[in-house]
């Protein structure tokens, strides 16, 4: 049996009188890529934000590689393990820090010695030389601040890599590149992806399964495959699948 690098079960997250998260209950196998989907408000960033511990559960549980835990967390070995690229790089990214500066950081949180080397290694897996190291974020497009993003989450070499919309604020012609990138990330590593995206086109190019998310629950989880041959159980899933554009393009 292959065992479960992400397991949540009937996972609650609210805010205030409202229900963001409803129960929601998911495996992830280790090493599998997998999609979650879903129209706006529909808690795929929020679920994605509540593994991260950057939004409390206050109920259901979490485990990672066979580790519970819960709500919140500070524990430098959960970090060690999942780390978290954001959609916007260019709010994920301090302005006043060089590259070097911000891919030192998480290294000298969790106590590595071997920083030069490190940081160095980095930069050259998202295709980028050390004449980047000294530039400050406002110097850099918004492809080279994504790579800067995933350079510092893969830095620490964890396990699992979230990614919450990881191309939708490039322009197209760079966001084949970034995929590319972490997609080769993920085969060199053996990493485990959790991929939040509103394109079915990413999805079905980067991920085996996926679940499809409403109103903070998940109402279907199929395979790729599934997706491709319009084998879906819900008509939500059928009316995404419609709006979305890319995934007509894609099929075409």
């Amino acid at each position: 049996m292959t065992m479960s690098a992400l397991s949540i079960r009937n996972m609650v997250v609210s805010f205030d009188e409202f229900r963001a998260l409803d129960t929601v209950s998911l495996e992830i196998p280790v090493g599998e890529s997998f999609g979650i989907v879903g129209e706006s408000g529909s808690g795929k960033s929020t679920l994605l934000r509540a593994v991260a511990g950057l939004n409390r559960f206050e109920s259901g549980s979490l485990e990672v590689n066979g580790r519970s835990y819960s709500g919140w967390r500070r524990d430098h070995e959960f970090y060690r393990t999942v780390q978290m690229v954001f959609q916007d790089p260019y709010g994920s990214l301090h302005p006043r820090q060089t590259v070097d500066r911000l891919l030192l950081e998480p290294l000298a949180i969790h106590g590595f010695s071997d920083t030069e080397a490190r940081i160095e290694r980095a930069l050259d897996e998202v295709g980028l030389g050390s004449g980047f190291r000294f530039r400050f974020s406002h110097q850099l497009s918004g492809g080279q601040r994504q790579r800067i993003a995933i350079a510092r989450a893969l830095i620490l070499e964890p396990k699992i890599l979230l990614l919450d919309e990881p191309t939708s604020a490039l322009d197209a012609s760079i966001q084949a590149e970034i995929l590319n990138l972490l997609e080769q990330a993920r085969k060199d590593r053996g990493l485990t992806f959790i991929m939040v995206s509103h394109d079915l086109a990413v999805i079905s190019h980067m991920c085996e399964r996926l679940a499809v998310m409403k109103s903070g629950r998940v109402v279907e989880t199929l395979n790729v495959e599934q997706l491709r041959r319009h084998d879906v159980a819900t008509d939500y899933t059928r009316k995404l699948m419609v709006a979305s554009e890319g995934f007509v393009r894609h099929e075409a």
